[in-house]
């Protein structure tokens, strides 16, 4: 005769049940946003009683925020682990490119609740994004800055504005993701099939190896390297930036 279930295994850990209910509800929440998201969804796939998402959140607006905030803190976490990597800040500079294209690429949650908080905050709503600022991206722009001015007083980068600099690494980025139904009539490919987005992230970064560096030949070096021990990451099939 099989055991009988012991308590912990009827109900299991409250911080595993709480992580499995916050990955639930972040695939809800970007799927339908905030109005549209349904708990009763949320509970169904995160295989829980919807009573139980109350008793850990309260409320669908704070099981919403605390999805948020634990997406965005993954991504913090991913992008400080790149920053205070022992390398030279050029190399840092290519590497943080290259995970951000790579977080487009897989962080598909992250990417549209981003978006959402975003057209709040222009429609005057009152939303998570401030306080995600303060949180998260401001730390974040702050080692950023850290990092373009001490590869610059090094004299490994350029003589350049350090903003200007960040919104190179970044901006090709996001526009190529944003800009597809365009590329889609002007190029002859796919934009986002496998093989091309994989040449745009190695284009990516050969592109900055030889426009931030003072030595170009130091910076394909670099690019090489950091191109070698990075491979593309899986992903499902990529439909875009929505």
């Amino acid at each position: 005769m099989a055991p009988h279930p012991t308590a912990e295994s009827q109900a299991e850990r409250p911080a595993e049940t709480r992580s499995r209910i916050l990955d639930a509800a972040l695939s809800e929440f970007a799927a339908n946003g905030l109005a549209g998201a349904r708990t009763e969804q949320i509970a169904a796939a995160a295989g829980v009683n919807k009573a139980l998402l109350y008793y850990y959140f309260e409320s669908k607006e704070k099981l919403y925020s605390a999805a948020l905030e634990m997406v965005s803190a993954r991504v913090r976490d991913r992008s400080m682990a790149v920053f205070l990597r022992e390398a030279s800040p050029g190399e840092r500079m290519l590497r943080a490119a290259l995970d951000h294209f790579d977080r487009i690429l897989t962080q598909h949650e992250f990417q549209t609740l981003m978006q959402q908080e975003m057209m709040r905050l222009h429609k005057g709503e009152s939303g998570e994004l401030l306080i995600l600022v303060k949180r998260i991206f401001a730390p974040l722009h702050a080692m950023f800055q850290s990092m373009v001015r001490e590869g610059i007083a090094s004299g490994e980068l350029i003589e350049a504005d350090w903003l200007q600099m960040v919104l190179t690494a970044l901006g090709g980025n996001v526009f190529y993701f944003l800009s597809a139904p365009i590329w889609r009539h002007i190029l002859p490919f796919e934009p986002f099939a496998r093989e091309v987005l994989q040449a745009r992230r190695v284009a990516t970064v050969q592109f900055l190896s030889q426009a931030i560096f003072q030595d170009r030949k130091h910076g394909a070096e670099l690019a090489t390297k950091v191109l070698a021990d990075s491979p593309m990451p899986e992903f499902a099939n990529f439909k875009g930036l929505r």
